[in-house]
């Protein structure tokens, strides 16, 4: 029987506020990073990364935290056909912190929250057979109302032959057995909660849980004693995880010796954050599992899933991808301090972005002292240089139409009133950081790069034109690499995409392979962007040269927007067709072909604002067009 999803988790989805500053008090945090939270759609966005098909069954506020977690899951892959938006309840909020290697403190905000509403009526028995499995959260079965629902959802499981996953997941706090600050003790005996835990256990065929976990399921602390109870009530397979000593698991009888089950080994990583690395777990786990894979294999899966999440901040965002759980296990790594492993880093963070660009047609106007010059010459304020890119901003949308994979590249400095109009809406947005005209290449925040990221929305890209030639002097070679590693790291730290224009100075000597030999330079230097911005080549051989670099030290790079260097329509026409057979070329990047004559005209006073739009519209409209003919081109000369 074919079925649509590998797994539905049902239970928590909520908004993590991790705390940005290490080895302090929670009280003493400054700054959160938000991340999506709750175990259940952690290990949603797990399993979706590792190439399951995963579902969540839950519900969200019908407000801002909302709408983020639902289109987070979306973007990662999962399904939410049935996340119902709750209209009375807000999305839970967890905020956390590390401290030390011991201590991770949390505060459960989730009184009331919308996931804790999840009702009876919310479990279709179509949906519950459509899924392979059926991943249940211990927390959800805490209160009377969600109790029911998992209830009938591991009955209806159980009829449609769905198998029922248990993460015991227990949180005390959540049980109401500690006060509300002590969200991070792991562990409270209670007779109670074992005995209500126990009612659901002989509905499930696989039970995982820490050895505390398996203490409060089976009602005892001797952890073998635990599991023989647990093994009177259920044939599951029973997982206990036991930190960086890997996991142990039992699928018959319960030997006389916790060290004879089947034992997974860990992975030996420095541990920097244990929150998450659960939920980190059951994905692995469950992606040997769901395709019938050895438990060993599976253990393998988990572990190392496990070690890779302990490694990194935050929950969801730090799941491996399929690529990366793979390198990690042939490969290991150089490092115990997983995080400071660049090549692993820069894997996990190239196979785990969500936005996806098949190809992009830019509209570029984030000219400075272009305008400011034009400006000067007109005696023209600052204030008119704003109202122009805001009507250039209008000429794109209406140029636009509908086709997907527009954008624009525009400047905080004279275009901060665009940015609103233009993003959250599907539009690619990249925004300048090079100091205009630097050679060496400067930063128009100076040092303050990495800080002044931090205001941009998570979506907007950094772009930056550096003056480049393989054959600069070694010492300014040198400094502008330094720049661009600058760049890196900043774009890294602050969760952005970066985009590397590179433009050879005029009064150097250029041929088919000196646009390569640079690219080949910053790579070698470890500098890997998501996208380049590069001029037109000449011809297919340096088209060819360009591909073959890229592909040699990033195949995962986003591909090449070609610039216009202010060229005729006929040029770029004649420069698309170049470009267009060649797959790395993923669209262009054009500004002052485009507005040049509008913006001359307009600070003259010889057009007006409603043909400024009008103008610079049709212009854009009309290079999509020739893209789209070079492109459509190339497919008719294949087929």
């Amino acid at each position: 029987m074919t079925r649509r999803f590998d797994v539905i988790c049902m239970g928590r989805a909520a908004v993590d506020l991790y705390g940005e500053q290490i080895g302090g008090r929670l009280e003493d945090m400054l700054t959160f990073t938000k991340y999506l939270g709750g175990s259940p759609a952690n290990t949603a966005v797990g399993m979706a990364r590792l190439g399951l098909k995963p579902a969540m069954l839950t519900r969200v506020g019908d407000e801002h935290h909302g709408r983020f977690v639902r289109e987070t899951l979306m973007a990662e892959g999962v399904d939410v056909s049935h996340v119902t938006t709750d209209p009375k309840r807000l999305t839970a909020l967890v905020f956390l912190g590390i401290q030390d290697k011991e201590t991770f403190p949390l505060i459960f905000y989730r009184d009331n929250c919308a996931d804790m509403a999840i009702s009876c009526e919310d479990v279709d028995a179509e949906f519950i057979a459509s899924s392979k499995a059926l991943l249940l959260s211990g927390t959800h079965l805490s209160q009377p109302a969600t109790y029911e629902s998992c209830r009938k959802a591991m009955t209806l499981a159980r009829a449609a032959g769905t198998r029922v996953v248990l993460d015991i997941d227990y949180r005390p706090v959540l049980w109401g057995l500690t006060s509300p600050g002590m969200g991070e003790q792991r562990f409270v005996p209670s007779s109670e909660v074992s005995a209500h835990l126990q009612t659901v256990i002989g509905q499930c065929d696989l039970v995982v849980g820490t050895e505390e976990e398996i203490h409060i399921a089976g009602g005892s602390t001797d952890t073998l004693a635990a599991l023989r109870r647990l093994r009177e009530l259920t044939a599951a397979t029973l997982v206990v995880k036991r930190g960086p000593m890997g996991c142990v698991v039992f699928d018959a009888v319960i030997p006389d010796d916790l060290e004879k089950g089947l034992k997974g080994p860990g992975f030996p990583v420095d541990v920097y954050n244990v929150l998450g690395a659960g939920d980190a777990f059951m994905a692995g786990f469950l992606r040997g599992w769901i395709r019938g894979e050895a438990i060993t294999r599976c253990c393998a899966y988990a572990n190392a899933c496990g070690a890779i999440v302990v490694s990194r901040h935050g929950c969801a965002p730090a799941m491996a991808s399929w690529e990366e759980l793979q390198f990690f296990l042939l490969n290991g790594s150089t490092t115990r301090r997983l995080r400071e492993d660049a090549q692993l880093e820069h894997l996990h963070r190239v196979t785990t972005r969500t936005r996806c660009w098949e190809e992009l047609v830019i509209l570029a106007f984030d000219h400075r002292v272009q305008l400011e010059e034009i400006a000067a010459r007109h005696d023209a304020g600052h204030e008119r240089i704003s109202l122009f890119k805001s009507l250039i901003a209008e000429g794109a949308r209406r140029g636009a139409g509908r086709r997907p994979g527009v954008g624009i590249i525009v400047d905080g400095r004279f275009g901060e009133d665009v940015f609103p109009g233009m993003t959250g809406k599907g539009w690619w947005v990249a925004r300048p950081v090079e100091l205009p005209g630097s050679r060496p290449l400067q930063f128009e925040a100076g040092a303050q790069l990495g800080h002044a990221m931090r205001s941009w929305p998570g979506e907007h890209v950094a772009k930056c034109l550096v003056s480049y030639h393989p054959h600069d002097m070694p010492a300014l070679r040198d400094i502008q690499i330094a720049r661009l590693a600058e760049l890196q790291r900043a774009s890294v730290d602050t969760f952005h995409e970066f985009l590397i224009e590179v433009i050879p100075p005029l009064d150097m000597p250029c041929d088919d392979t000196t646009v390569a030999e640079a690219l080949e330079q910053i790579y070698q230097a470890g500098i890997f962007p998501d996208w380049w911005k590069l001029p037109p080549a000449a011809s297919a051989q340096a088209w060819e040269a360009i591909a073959g670099v890229i592909e040699q030290h990033d195949p995962h790079c986003r591909g090449v927007l070609v610039l216009g260097l202010e060229a005729s329509e006929d040029k770029l026409d004649l420069s698309f067709r170049i470009a267009a057979p060649h797959p790395v070329c993923r669209g262009f990047a054009v500004g002052r072909s485009i507005f040049a004559e509008a913006a001359a005209g307009w600070f003259a006073g010889r057009m007006s604002d409603a043909e400024v739009v009008k103008d610079v519209a049709a212009r854009y409209a009309r290079l999509i067009k020739l893209w789209d003919e070079a492109r459509s081109g190339v497919t008719e000369t294949v087929t």
